[in-house]
């Protein structure tokens, strides 16, 4: 492709493809003639539908999830606005590739293929409350770094991250996409609670206010850069290029979820490939999944990130494409149906 840029991601997303409609009739069409009453699995039909609009194919299938987890170091981190010290990124990473991690057995468990997508954990980005996060240049090639993940085959594509100080930059990121104060967003994050969270608070809106420019122009790609991380910008490539491919897309929480709304609040259909896998039990999720109108598929009281969420929910998209392709038809099982 094209060297990295705003101007080609925002051609991109000009062009982005709708969904399989002629999938979707097929789908609505056999839920009619299975021996089930109308309704009766209730989301999962949903679901099954979900799929097959864009997989582009009448019977879906998750047979090859695929688990992206994204690891990016901030500057703001240096501020100590989180629970643990910024070496902790590098550290997880270590632990994700032993195999030491939550994300492992997750992965082990609905039998993922697990990818650990390292942007340059050497060099944070700048602290945001001083000026820009990145300049468009390294969160253009962040994003064309993370559109690998959706490589072709993949049934559904799992999306998570790991960057201590990511609540932080989700925090930041979601004020200056949809306004409100630092107060509004933030939550404990790993951890933070009393005077340290009254002090992580403080050096939100300290960033708000240095970007006060910025969120005026209501750019979102320019916000990214101004606030978000390498790790949200690599999330926003590989949502982007799950689209063109084809693949449908299970989101994480609020980290990874403030990394999608970037593409939402860009075109308000960007993210119709997407589900959120969870409501996270960092407060400000539930107030951005209002915002995009996301309704998620559970909520378990999780907040670790690194794609754990949506790697619990891939089974329930395999019950639900499961259901749809192989129950039996009321004409072929012998049932009477509700109209016979």
């Amino acid at each position: 492709m094209p060297a990295a840029s705003f101007d080609e991601m925002r051609r991109i997303l000009r062009d982005l493809p709708g969904p399989d409609l002629t999938a979707q009739t097929e789908v609505v069409r056999r839920q009619t003639e299975l021996t089930k009453p109308p309704g009766s699995l209730g989301r999962l039909e949903e679901l099954a539908e979900w799929l097959a609009c864009w997989q582009g194919r009448a019977q879906p299938r998750v047979e090859r999830p695929r688990i992206a987890v994204f690891a990016g170091t901030h500057g703001v981190a240096a501020r100590g606005v989180s629970a643990y010290p910024p070496e902790v990124t590098q550290q997880m990473v270590k632990n994700f590739l032993n195999g030491g991690a939550a994300i492992n057995q997750l992965a082990a468990a609905i039998d993922a293929d697990l990818r650990i997508y390292e942007l340059d954990l050497d060099h944070p980005t700048a602290d945001f409350t001083q000026g820009p996060a990145m300049n468009e240049t390294r969160a253009a090639n962040a994003m064309a770094y993370g559109m690998m993940a959706a490589e072709p085959g993949i049934d559904v594509l799992c999306l998570g991250e790991m960057g201590i100080a990511n609540t932080t930059t989700a925090a930041a990121l979601c004020a200056a996409l949809f306004g409100g104060k630092a107060a509004d967003w933030a939550g404990p994050g790993t951890g933070v609670a009393g005077k340290a969270l009254d002090y992580k608070i403080a050096v939100i809106d300290e960033a708000l206010t240095h970007h006060k420019d910025a969120i005026a122009r209501r750019d979102p790609l320019e916000l990214l850069a101004a606030v978000g991380g390498e790790e949200f910008a690599a999330i926003t490539g590989a949502i982007v290029a799950a689209r063109m491919g084809r693949i449908p897309v299970l989101l994480d929480g609020f980290a990874c979820t403030a990394a999608a709304a970037v593409l939402w609040a860009v075109d308000r259909h960007a993210l119709d490939h997407c589900l959120v896998a969870h409501r996270s039990a960092e407060p400000g999720h539930d107030r951005l999944l209002k915002a995009i109108d996301k309704q998620p598929l559970f909520d378990l009281g999780m907040r670790l990130g690194e794609a754990s969420a949506a790697a619990v929910a891939v089974p329930i998209l395999k019950a639900a494409a499961a259901c749809h392709n192989g129950m039996a038809t009321f004409a072929e099982a012998g049932v009477s149906s509700k109209d016979a």
